[in-house]
């Protein structure tokens, strides 16, 4: 790769890209609401497969409406090496979670063709249909069927808010592909994309070399107890279902804390019963969300959960259930693909740390069928999923070398 030691991408086009971009669907904040298979969704498609075609790109799309810009490589037998990550957004999304990983990209082949660099193998530059998952639920839903884990069917049935499936709106925007969904093979896949939290930037580090994504099980809780008047009922008389939430809360925050680092444990949906000021919640429905990037800690933290909730509520009067609603394993990253990418960033000079996607990705399906790793850029405070997201240029022109020089290595430079 010695005479592509040098290369790096165009800052200020990427830069512009990205903005260009940010200008289909807009937010009211500043940032985006470009969700999966709007109107807007399909704007921004057209306008990225015209940018892949003008860089000499062909794009084929899947029956998911995945899309794959090709460049083609020396050798027509070599498979192929992907790069990419996701144009859709959240309903108040930032102008980088995603689109950074997805440009970054277009912004390398760019380069390369500037420059008249080969590859032996292909180089393909993906966009993952409805990774957020805000519209239509599960997220990573056009990687997930590719990888196998859901059925198109299924993904096809998945309804919005209005009752739209999903399967319809992408045949109403015009984006339903011909190629078989996972019918692709892959030499590697890389994903660029920002943190989406404060370590980076708080260690002041240009890249995070991400070697595994965090596992996750959802624990769909109920505790009952007993309806009464909250004026006439006596304190010592009562079965008070919020009051097992809040001990619940506390275990759930202390299991997180026991088992750092790269833990976390969160109460973040509840329902309670019957949600009025003067009556004693009679039950309490809530979802706890544990993460981790070890399966065996990951399950010690839910086995934890389950057998010292029903004491903990028990002792007050009331009655604890649970079952798992949610679950995947935590994925490692290929250690080839890994080295490649913490590689580029010591030859191109940039500070990095290996650090643990605390969030789900494409590239965590992927996993399952291809070699596959993350580079991580940081983002302002932290901040994502908001539209005050933020990113400098220096970061995105960071993460976009990394990730031109860790696929030229899988792709191999032609002499």
């Amino acid at each position: 790769m010695s005479q592509a030691s040098n290369l790096r991408i165009d800052p200020d086009r990427l830069w512009d890209s990205l903005i260009v971009m940010a200008k289909i669907g807009p937010g009211v904040a500043g940032g985006n609401n470009r969700q999966a298979l709007t109107d807007d969704d399909a704007t921004a498609r057209a306008l990225f497969q015209t940018w892949c075609e003008d860089a000499g790109c062909t794009v084929g799309v899947d029956t998911m409406g995945n899309m794959f810009a090709t460049r083609p490589g020396e050798d027509p037998a070599a498979l192929p090496v992907y790069m990419g990550s996701h144009l859709d957004t959240q309903p108040t999304g930032g102008k980088y979670d995603g689109v950074l990983g997805v440009l970054g990209g277009l912004e390398a082949i760019r380069t390369l063709n500037d420059l008249g660099v080969k590859t032996k193998h292909p180089i393909v530059l993906t966009n993952w249909t409805n990774e957020e998952g805000t519209r239509f639920a599960p997220a990573m839903l056009g990687s997930g069927v590719f990888a196998g884990k859901h059925s198109q069917d299924w993904a096809y049935a998945r309804t919005d808010a209005e009752g739209k499936t999903f399967g319809d709106e992408l045949s109403r925007i015009g984006w339903v592909g011909d190629e078989k969904v996972g019918s692709r093979k892959m030499h590697a896949m890389f994903e660029l994309h920002i943190e989406q939290g404060p370590i980076l930037e708080a260690a002041g580090k240009d890249i995070g070399i991400v070697t595994h994504g965090q596992g996750l099980r959802w624990i769909e809780c109920t505790v009952t107890g007993k309806e009464s008047h909250t004026g006439s009922t006596p304190m010592a008389l009562r079965k008070n279902a919020g009051r097992g939430l809040a001990l619940v809360t506390e275990l759930v925050h202390e299991i997180a804390m026991v088992n750092q680092p790269n833990a976390v444990g969160t109460i973040g949906h509840i329902d309670v019963y019957p949600n009025s000021r003067n009556i004693i919640p009679g039950k309490v429905v809530f979802t706890v969300d544990m993460r981790t990037h070890l399966v065996d800690k990951l399950n010690a933290m839910v086995d934890e959960l389950m057998s010292r909730a029903p004491k903990l509520c028990e002792d007050i009067g009331v009655k604890f259930a649970c079952e798992i609603v949610g679950q995947f394993d935590p994925p490692a990253f290929d250690e080839g693909c890994v080295s490649a990418a913490r590689d580029a960033a010591n030859a191109l000079g940039y500070s990095h740390m290996d650090i643990v996607s605390g969030a789900g990705h494409d590239a965590c399906w992927v996993n399952d069928v291809a070699p596959t790793a993350m580079i991580m850029c940081p983002c302002v405070d932290g901040l994502s999923h908001n539209e005050a997201e933020e990113i400098s240029k220096e970061w995105a022109q960071a993460g976009a070398d990394v990730l031109m020089h860790a696929v030229l290595e899988k792709a191999e430079v032609a002499e």
